[in-house]
């Protein structure tokens, strides 16, 4: 009798620890769900601007920023899938691709005439005004996909970086998708990469809440308090110093950055270097690639040296779309570059060629130059293809003057 009674109690004993277990395991579940929701909670969605600020986010929806990802769709993917046009020869005769089917749009890999991999364009990466690469859902993980869309070529290209032959197992890092989304929410560890991602938690494009934080308790407070005209709860890079300012570009655009957090804790205010290691191998400005420091570039210009308040903003609207207006850039240039000059202080080639050189300040003085970081291989070549883009170490380029100069005397 006293050993039965023994047995019911180490029973008894075993099945309320079994049931603390449950409990706590139950209840790490619901705080992890809890986790994972609470900081998206946070966010409104950039189309909740629009009641307020109607012509700021219609403006703001035609940037690069704002396209930088997106759902791909027939309308944002760049590209032909036109037969004829649809395809990318690689050296080992291997093909890809690019077909539309009844549920979507792919990239489809034969070798010798058969049907090797065919995977879906899930998400575009990019505008557009350079290139366009995009992105294939592999469970809860993104990958990259083999082919790229370059603009100045307008054509089907190999992904930078790829090796000659067709590969759909490229990782996406949450380090890359930080600088083409607004949020992202993780699944894995904090610092792991590849990162699995929530669909449903998923924010694509920079958008308002990128730079002005999540907008939730902001969108809350002011529909309830209409006549309260001074923002609370969302953040105004405005009025940040300097370096907040700089910083806050930087997180994109200011070269290798070596997270020491995890990705999206860095909101725009905050130190830069509380979230990151930050890059400082390439000191002098002019061993910088054009492509992807231009923070560092910038910092190398006189400009910036013997400036107290230049930042990126100056310069950059970032709620316009001001791609190609080379005009608007110059005239920015002069508002710093007027102060009691005549024409000829300004700018001495105004001697040469009259007020038409004053729209060319960044033609210049930031000539579009080939970076190294961002080169296709387009089909048929053996050396890959550089993109170009203006480079943000303003000084004096003679030969790019001269450029500007015969150009204007032949118009």
């Amino acid at each position: 009798m006293i050993t039965i009674i023994k047995y019911r109690s180490i029973a008894t004993i075993l099945f309320i620890i079994l049931l603390f277990f449950t409990k706590c395991i139950n209840e790490g579940k619901d705080n992890a769900d809890k986790t994972l929701s609470s900081h998206f909670q946070k966010f409104a969605g950039s189309a909740s601007c629009i009641n307020c600020h109607k012509t700021i986010y219609e403006s703001h929806i035609t940037t690069a920023h704002f396209h930088t990802s997106e759902i791909a769709s027939e309308n944002n993917i760049k590209g032909s899938f036109d037969s004829g046009k649809n395809k990318f020869l690689y050296s080992n005769g291997g093909i890809v691709a690019m077909e539309r089917k009844s549920n979507g749009f792919f990239q489809t890999a034969f070798i010798n005439g058969i049907e090797k991999k065919s995977q879906r364009f899930d998400i575009t990466i990019g505008s557009g005004t350079k290139g366009q690469t995009y992105l294939s859902w592999a469970g809860a993980k993104l990958n990259q996909l083999p082919i790229t869309y370059f603009t100045a070529t307008n054509q089907w290209c190999n992904s930078p970086g790829y090796p000659d032959k067709i590969a759909f197992n490229r990782p996406i890092t949450s380090r890359c998708l930080e600088c083409h989304t607004t949020y992202a929410e993780k699944l894995s560890q904090p610092l792991a990469d590849p990162v699995a991602i929530e669909r449903s938690r998923f924010i694509l494009g920079v958008d308002c809440e990128r730079c002005h934080g999540p907008a939730a308790k902001h969108v809350e407070f002011q529909t309830q308090n209409p006549n309260v005209k001074s923002a609370k709860f969302v953040i105004n890079p405005a009025f940040f110093s300097r370096e907040q300012s700089l910083d806050m570009c930087a997180l994109c655009h200011g070269g290798r950055l070596q997270k020491t957090k995890p990705s999206y804790e860095f909101t725009a205010g905050n130190k830069l270097s509380d979230y990151f290691v930050i890059d400082s191998a390439n000191k002098d400005a002019t061993n910088i690639d054009v492509h992807g420091n231009q923070i560092g570039l910038l910092k190398g210009s006189k400009c910036f040296k013997m400036s107290k308040t230049l930042t990126c903003i100056t310069c950059h609207n970032t709620h316009e779309n001001e791609k190609g207006k080379e005009a608007l850039f110059s005239q920015r240039c002069i508002t710093c570059h007027n102060s009691i000059h005549t024409d000829a202080g300004i700018c001495k080639m105004v001697v040469k060629t009259g007020n038409k050189i004053k729209g060319k300040c960044t033609a210049c003085h930031m000539p579009e130059q080939k970076s190294m970081a961002i080169a296709v291989l387009l089909q048929g070549e053996v050396l890959p293809t550089p993109a170009a883009m203006h480079t943000h170490l303003i000084k004096v380029y003679p030969e790019e003057t001269q450029k500007v100069l015969a150009f204007l005397k032949k118009n």
